[in-house]
């Protein structure tokens, strides 16, 4: 995002205001709404490896080796990612996000302060 930002200016000034339809279109970009709609990532959490994937339609799956941890639904909110488990009643916890590429590690923090790294692999569809 800032890089699509610090673009944004630079156009802005090189045009000096006579092509506001390429201004307009790089200010789109630079808020365009970072999905992780069919995404999987890898975790550990209570000394467990853990793996969840996010299908097309926002419904998540975790789960550790063979055994099924949690699943519900992920939706995007102001920059961050909020899960809503259907297995407790813990109601909706929100994450820090940003686009993170394949292979790198994504170090985030819940609106309870709870911090987790999570590295992005290549999305792999999860069943019941």
């Amino acid at each position: 995002m800032r890089i699509a930002v610090a673009t944004l200016a630079a156009v802005t000034l090189i045009v000096g205001g006579e092509a506001p339809g390429v201004a307009k279109t790089m200010h789109k970009m630079a808020h365009a709404a970072f999905q992780l709609n069919s995404t999987s990532w890898q975790f550990t959490e209570k000394g467990k490896p853990m793996h969840e994937s996010i299908d097309a339609n926002g419904n998540f799956i975790v789960s550790s080796g063979a055994k099924h941890i949690d699943h519900g639904t992920a939706v995007m909110k102001a920059g961050k990612v909020c899960f809503t488990s259907a297995m407790t009643k813990d109601g909706e916890e929100c994450w820090t996000a940003r686009p993170t590429a394949i292979g790198a590690t994504l170090h985030t923090m819940s609106d309870k302060g709870q911090k987790l790294a999570v590295k992005r692999v290549k999305y792999t569809p999860q069943k019941m």
